[in-house]
């Protein structure tokens, strides 16, 4: 069994047969239970009031106003529910919009149940070390367990779902532009630096410094595609190289 409670989540989707799948997906996460749907910000909006669900599956294009906005009504009015954005959008506004607004996560449409469980345990995990780290505070003296306290903290901030947008970066690379590399990345499967460049509407240069970067890290991979003539072109992949 988790060590939290159940956590509930809000499927907010216009497309009823994709909100089914996206519940069913949700179902076969232990720990996490779908309840209820809304099809339009609107709504959502009423059901989170009603419901006060822990977490919300959100869509950015609904048919009275978008996700994004409806992200920004939400935390407007103190509504600190984990969001995780789920969409076809892979424009680098929208992904820096999400970001700004709070998003836990940001998943390209489509995407394998894999992925999304991945995003709910990274949710959950970071709760638990929220609790923690109350657990802590009341049972530690402040000054000589201050690193214990600190280290829950830690675990917070740098939980695998914030890394995307909190990591640090070298000088002149930005986490929103970061995230949607990434994001650009993750829906084609591969990308050469023009690829990308075109998907998020960014120079090729700069599309290249992300994706060398996350190459470095090991975040991504890279393979040689050797053509009839010229330089090799660098494409680059999700997963190991």
């Amino acid at each position: 069994m988790p060590s939290t409670p159940e956590l509930t989540v809000l499927v907010v989707e216009d497309d009823f047969m994709v909100a089914s799948i996206h519940t069913r997906f949700v179902e076969r996460v232990e720990g996490f239970r779908v309840v209820g749907v809304a099809a339009t910000g609107s709504q959502a909006l009423a059901e989170t009031a009603r419901l006060s669900p822990d977490v919300l599956l959100l869509d950015v294009h609904l048919p009275d106003f978008s996700g994004i906005e409806l992200l920004r009504r939400l935390r407007g009015r103190g509504d600190d529910a984990d969001v995780i954005v789920i969409t076809a959008a892979r424009e680098a506004d929208t992904v820096r919009a999400a970001a700004a607004g709070g998003a836990a996560h940001y998943v390209v449409k489509p995407f394998p149940f894999e992925d999304l469980a991945a995003r709910l345990d990274d949710v959950r995990r970071s709760r638990e070390a929220l609790a923690r780290i109350g657990q802590r505070a009341e049972r530690t003296d402040r000054t000589e367990h201050r690193d214990e306290v600190q280290a829950g903290i830690d675990e917070v901030f740098n939980h695998q779902g914030a890394r995307e947008t909190r990591e640090r970066l070298p000088k002149g690379l930005s986490a929103e532009t970061a995230q949607a590399v990434l994001a650009a990345l993750q829906a084609a499967g591969e990308l050469s630096a023009t690829e990308c460049a075109d998907a998020i509407g960014v120079s090729r240069v700069s599309a290249r410094r992300y994706l060398e970067h996350f190459a470095s890290t090991g975040r991504i991979g890279v393979r040689l595609n050797y053509g009839t003539a010229g330089r090799p072109e660098r494409r680059y992949r999700t997963g190991d190289a």
